[in-house]
């Protein structure tokens, strides 16, 4: 009926990509991440099991690495989960929840929990209350700090961010402090938790780190157009009738949660998130959160599993793998700084 009337098709579309092209390119690019992933996987449980394949021996051995292919699967997972919405909820795609201050609390509160109550007293404490309260505090915080900023006098994201930004420098300044004062063995003890490694990871309360990652994860990806229409920012949102204040609380708290059980569990990983979550932009292209957020995920997992990999079974530096990921992934930070020249 346009053709008849002389009326050319608008170029404009609400669908999740812009032409087939770019929706054969996801899809493409999405099964090769999968097919990358069994792979690493595999080759994880199964490379350099010295025993007769599918013998017993080699199966048991292959099932005590589940931990570690375990623990490489829940922190992408956090990672990639909490960063995407993040930046959709702040509409900012260079700030992540670790640069707001999340990573410099966790160090603020292992290096306080050693110069308070020392090494014996550390080690006397129940693991599993010590990792629910450091879990606890860590959520609190963020949800009193977005909670005052967003509905206070001056509520609004950009004094959000300024001050997240001025109390993560402030708790690193004070961890410092604190760590000059404490004695070389406490220090040792202290560096070996602030150090994310997946081998010393704290796999003992996989059970409980599973689930709940599952559910907020779950629940973000659920939240998905709500996550389309806060991307349009407050003004385009709220006329849409979308609640934007309340939308975005509920996505930061549950972003504080996964951010809170990445850090208990694996340690401080700084650029992991940005990194995963701009190659996932700049692959999936789009801006429909379904298919962004399990794109993030897949990246993150074969970029660390495969850096892990690596470094364990070819160049036996596997302490390094985490080094080198957040190494690349602030080099990514640098160069997008760089061409946006600002926050």
């Amino acid at each position: 009926m346009s053709a008849d009337l002389g009326i050319r098709p608008s170029a404009r579309t609400t669908r999740s990509f812009a032409d087939p092209a770019h929706r054969r390119r996801y899809r493409f690019a999405l099964a090769a991440l999968i097919v990358g992933a069994v792979v690493i996987t595999a080759l994880l449980l199964c490379w350099d099991n010295p025993y007769v394949p599918f013998s017993e021996r080699w199966l048991r051995i292959s099932r005590m690495r589940v931990s570690g292919v375990l623990v490489v699967a829940v922190v992408t997972f956090c990672q990639a989960f909490a960063t995407v919405a993040f930046q959709t909820a702040t509409n900012n795609r260079i700030i992540t929840p670790s640069i707001m201050g999340f990573e410099s609390l966790y160090v603020l509160i292992q290096t306080a929990i050693v110069f308070f109550f020392g090494v014996a007293g550390v080690s006397g404490f129940d693991p599993f209350t010590r990792f629910l309260l450091q879990s606890a505090l860590m959520v609190v915080f963020a949800v009193l700090l977005y909670s005052w900023l967003l509905s206070g006098r001056f509520g609004n994201l950009h004094v959000m961010l300024l001050i997240g930004i001025i109390l993560g420098t402030g708790m690193g300044a004070l961890s410092t402090f604190l760590q000059q004062m404490l004695d070389p063995n406490e220090f040792d003890v202290l560096a070996a938790r602030l150090f994310g490694s997946i081998t010393n990871a704290n796999t003992d309360f996989l059970w409980f780190v599973v689930p709940v990652c599952a559910a907020v994860g779950g629940t973000i990806w659920m939240l998905s157009k709500r996550l389309d229409l806060i991307g349009l920012g407050r003004d385009i949102s709220t006329n849409l009738g979308l609640n934007h204040k309340r939308q975005v609380m509920l996505v930061l708290t549950l972003v504080a949660v996964l951010s809170a059980m990445s850090a208990s569990l694996f340690g401080p990983m700084t650029f992991l998130g940005f990194l995963v979550a701009t190659l996932a932009y700049a692959i999936a292209d789009t801006y429909d959160h379904r298919l962004l957020l399990p794109m993030a995920w897949l990246l993150g997992y074969v970029a660390l599993g495969l850096a892990y990999f690596l470094l364990k079974h070819v160049f036996t530096l596997v302490s390094a793998a985490t080094i080198i990921v957040e190494l690349i992934g602030g080099l990514v930070f640098l160069v997008v700084i760089l061409r946006k020249g600002r926050l």
